[in-house]
């Protein structure tokens, strides 16, 4: 029978990787303290950071892999469940990893920001690749928190821990800005793939069957997140993946508009709207007429 590890409390990832628990909120872990072991599923319910310096078996998310290799970080948040597939072959596990509760942010200013962080919702493909300038930033934040959990816990413990956290998140910020750059020729290629599926749509029977297109359909064709997806539209075009669609729903609009021949309810339900007069609503808003009133303009 498959092993599962759930994951609920720090105590619990730290005895499955042979750690004292320093702070019951809080852990940094050096995964070679752990013992040899097989690959398994986990359930978190804690938000976890992990950086692997072994190759250890095909890391999985839901349906997908992560593009998973050494020297990568890879963010784990609560209710997410971890595979690896690897489940014969023993290995020694290499490297290091945050660990937190949810319980140590609230009521400090990362509360507010942590669901900014869209890469803890990257579940396919998108670990993040590290250079060595940047895996020794990580390890010196590590580092710190490190220092931090071995003072006596006092009243300033879960500020300055939140703030190095928050710290390290924000540099994860900036190397995923430079991953999105230094993968640039795939990223247009994600880019044109999108475009066509997008084109593909209204000419197909789709917005009658499926509606409306939505940024999560697309990153789903593209075997993406859905913030990933946005993340890397926004990078590429200047606009959210959301405006992108939007704006080619208006470009089809107009030219059915053209067609006099149909009915603008006709051409409401041939862009998928439910309603013609959500599509009516929704015209006014980007072009500043209605459907007719543009119509008659041109």
């Amino acid at each position: 029978m498959e092993q599962v590890f759930n994951f609920e409390t720090i105590n619990d990832y730290n005895v499955f990787n042979n750690h004292e628990t320093l702070h019951p909120l809080v852990s940094v872990i050096d995964f070679s303290k752990a013992n040899p072991r097989t690959g398994s599923k986990m359930n978190f319910g804690l938000f976890c950071i992990v950086l692997k310096q072994v190759n250890c078996g095909d890391l999985k998310y839901g349906r997908n892999y992560y593009d998973y290799q050494e020297g990568t970080l890879v963010f784990i948040s609560p209710g997410q469940t971890i595979d690896v597939e690897n489940k014969v072959d023993y290995y020694q596990p290499i490297g290091h990893a945050l660990v937190f509760h949810p319980d140590l942010i609230r009521g400090t200013s990362l509360a507010k920001s942590i669901n900014d962080y869209n890469f803890f919702s990257y579940n396919t493909s998108e670990a993040l690749h590290l250079s060595e300038k940047e895996k020794q930033l990580v390890f010196d934040c590590f580092a710190k928190i490190e220092a931090e959990l071995k003072q006596s816990i006092d009243k300033h413990s879960k500020k300055l821990i939140a703030s190095n956290i928050e710290l390290f998140l924000n540099y994860c910020e900036r190397f995923y800005d430079r991953q999105f750059i230094t993968r640039d020729t795939t990223n247009k290629g994600i880019l044109e793939k999108f475009e066509e599926l997008l084109n593909g749509y209204f000419s197909s029977d789709k917005p009658n069957i499926l509606g409306l297109p939505s940024v999560a359909y697309y990153a789903a064709e593209l075997n993406l997140s859905a913030n990933y997806f946005g993340d890397l539209i926004k990078k590429e075009t200047g606009k959210s993946a959301q405006e992108y669609i939007q704006n080619k729903i208006i470009d089809v609009a107009k030219n059915k508009i053209f067609d006099s021949s149909k009915t603008i309810n006709e051409v409401a339900y041939e862009l998928g709207f439910k309603y013609p007069q959500h599509f009516t609503r929704f015209f006014k808003q980007h072009v500043g007429n209605t459907p007719n009133e543009y119509r008659s303009l041109n």
